[in-house]
Formats: C-alpha cells, structure tokens, sequence
C-alpha cells in the first residue's frame, strides 16, 4: 500500500452558523424518482425552501465553484453539526443533503435494485480491495465501462473506521496525465482497454468495451477513465498496460488524503479527479458489524442546457 503524508482537504466548506440553525427547521419532502433520475419536481421543492434559508444561495455557489472552477475538482462540504442536531441516519438530514447535491447536479441511481443513497459498510469476507473491502482501494472512477458514467460521485461519512484506517484519497487525473511522457499518453488514448461487467444499470448509457482511458475531449475536462483494477484483472497488451501502470504511478506521487469525519459529504468531479481509500486499520473483525465505517453513495449527472440529465 502506498505511504503518503496526510492532508486537511483543500476545498472543506464550512456551513454558515445561521444557515445551520435554519435549516435544523427546514422540514423537506421524501424524494420522488423519475426513473432512476430525482424528480424535477422534488429538486425544485428543495430550492424553493432553501432559498429562502439565509446565505443558502451563497454556500451553494461556493459549493459549485469549488467543483468547476480553475484548479478545483472536489469539495468536502462539512455537516457534521446538522448530523448531530437531526440524527446522521435520519432521513431529515439526508434530504438536506441530497437538497445540497441538487444544487451542484441530477441525483441518481444507476442500480435500479438500491435506493438514491447506497451503503458502503465494511465486510471482512469481501474482496480486500472493493469499496466494502478492508484492504487498499486503488484509484477509479466510477462505472468506467459506462458511455456515460456519473459526472460526480459523492460520499457521506457516517462513521470513520474507528480504528483509525480508511483515509479518502484523491488526486488530479489531468495532472498525473500531463506528467507523462507522450508516447505514454498516445497509447491511453487508443481504444484498448477494458475492464468490469455492465448488466441492469440505469441512466449511464451503454457499455463502453473497449475503451480509451484519455477521451479526446477537452485535455482538461474529459474523462481519464481509468481504474488500477485494470492491471490485474484486464488482459491488455504489455505497451498499454505499461502506459496504465506510469499513470497509476503518477497518480499516487500526486495525491492527496485525509479522514473523513461524520457529517463530511465528499463531492467528487470525476471529469477531474479520481478518487480511493486506504486500507482500513487492521483487527476489522473484532468491531462490531454496527461499529465499522459506514459511507453512504450518491451519484449526479451534470444538467444539460435544458436542465435535464438526459
């Protein structure tokens, strides 16, 4: 597992005291589904209250800038105090955050079997290396096999590994890709790679096999579809694989980690960034089921100009 200093979060956004205490009182309705999409009519029902929350409106734009704009990629907005004031699993705070995910895209399920929000909890029989696993989770972005994979992935903390693993790690994709030689990024943008199955996902489009890792869009603003997974579990040929292993490499020199707190709603563009965790801390099986690091998962699909996802 790789070693890398620990760091505070760059883009934390804090709430707003007198936003905090309005919105302890902003009572939000259940979240209705169109398909697999947040209904329009639901995320104009969260606006419409929360507007008129004081400095609502100013937190959000923060928010928004903090994940599009120059140098940006990713944001840790902090709830920790709603959390405590409403209850962390009540679903009070968990259309809050869902109202706050709205403002930034489309909340949405790809797996028609889960509800809007999914569980990461801990298994100690998983795979070490799955997000519900215990060991080192490599960089990814998710559904990568996907022609439309989610333009942000986001995390709630529920509860840390209280035995102090499980650190979030992020780093910038483009980065790591302009430290490459160019030979190197030739070869991620040639239609090569694959990796992972694709059955019954909703609203990601259709199954990208195979599949360049640089996109040809915007160098800065497409997608680096890439997931470490890969290297071990795809058969690519030895020039590419070489390729994909330079990236990993970049990857982890420039990433950044830190501990997610309950409360802590990690945003992550994934036009930007790639994200991951570290091993949680050993003696997983002693905690109780109950006791272990709990996340919980929500995706977003950027508007188009019409304000819809499709």
């Amino acid at each position: 597992m790789p070693s890398t200093r620990t760091t505070q979060p760059g883009a934390s956004i804090d709430i707003p005291s007198e936003l905090e205490a309005a919105l302890v009182d902003r009572s939000l309705p259940p979240g209705e589904l169109d398909g697999s999409f947040l209904a329009q009519s639901t995320m104009r029902e969260y606006r419409t209250q929360l507007t008129a929350a004081p400095r609502f409106e100013e937190t959000a734009a923060t928010l928004r800038q903090v994940l599009t704009g120059e140098g940006g990629g990713y944001a840790v907005l902090r709830l920790g105090n709603l959390a405590k004031a409403l209850g962390i699993d009540g679903d009070h705070f968990l259309r809050l955050v869902t109202a706050f995910a709205a403002e930034v895209a489309i909340p949405f399920s790809p797996f028609p079997r889960w509800p809007l929000w999914k569980d990461i909890g801990v298994k100690v029989d998983k795979d070490p290396g799955q997000s519900s696993g215990i060991g080192y989770n490599a960089f990814h972005m998710d559904l990568v096999n996907a022609t439309r994979p989610p333009d942000y992935t986001t995390l709630l903390c529920v509860r840390p590994d209280r035995l102090g693993g499980g650190l979030s790690i992020l780093s910038d994709a483009h980065a790591a890709v302009a430290r490459l030689s160019e030979n190197s990024r030739a070869l991620l943008a040639e239609t090569a790679y694959h990796y992972g199955t694709f059955f019954d996902l909703h609203g990601v489009g259709d199954e990208y096999k195979p599949f360049p890792i640089l996109d040809g869009s915007n160098p800065e603003e497409g997608f680096v579809r890439f997931t470490a997974k890969m290297l071990k579990r795809s058969e690519l040929g030895q020039a590419h694989a070489d390729a994909a292993r330079e990236l990993a490499e970049e990857l982890v020199r420039g990433q950044i980690s830190f501990m997610l707190q309950p409360g802590d709603y990690l945003i992550v563009n994934q036009r930007r960034f790639l994200h991951g965790r570290e091993a949680l801390h050993r003696g997983q099986e002693t905690a109780p089921a109950a006791d272990r690091r709990l996340l919980l998962q929500l995706f977003l699909h950027a508007r188009d100009d019409a304000g819809s996802a499709g």
